[in-house]
């Protein structure tokens, strides 16, 4: 690890923690060069995803957009923002788990509609309302019912 300070490339590992969500590991270093101290963080490098649009272009998985997309479903609702970060988390460890490379972008919509469907009704009406492209109110109608029948 190359010195922030000093540029040297010679350090050595003070302290090592496991981070809050277990999947990062902080490390305290020492300079050998300049005896200055920093931290770094060490993650697992995922596997890359692809995500396969509906006109059949690829593009890389962007978690941000999920956080975007819940994000504004959500607007002015009483939801945290740990509760939408929670939500990505689990949308986003189904796909690790179920796609080695490619991903349908069909597959991470109905994954978030599930996530919305549990934090807030509201939320996931908007979601679908968008994510589904209803064309007519009769559309959007049925949507509302199915939900209602459910509860």
């Amino acid at each position: 690890m190359r010195c922030p300070f000093c540029g040297a490339d010679d350090d050595r590992v003070v302290d090592s923690r496991a981070g809050e969500n277990q999947s990062v590991i902080r490390r305290r270093r020492e300079c050998l060069g300049c005896g200055r101290r920093f931290t770094t963080y060490e993650t697992v490098e995922e596997a890359a995803l692809s995500v396969v649009k509906r006109d059949g272009r690829r593009e890389p998985f962007d978690r941000a957009k999920i956080v975007r997309g819940i994000t504004v479903a959500c607007e002015k609702r009483p939801i945290s923002r740990d509760d939408i970060s929670a939500a990505v988390d689990r949308v986003e460890r189904v796909l690790f788990e179920k796609f080695e490379h490619e991903v349908p972008s069909s597959e991470i919509g109905e994954l978030v509609m599930g996530e919305l469907k549990i934090l807030d009704e509201v939320a996931y009406v908007r979601f679908a309302s968008v994510y589904k492209s209803f064309q007519d109110s009769e559309a959007f109608m049925r949507e509302l019912k199915k939900l209602v029948a459910e509860e």
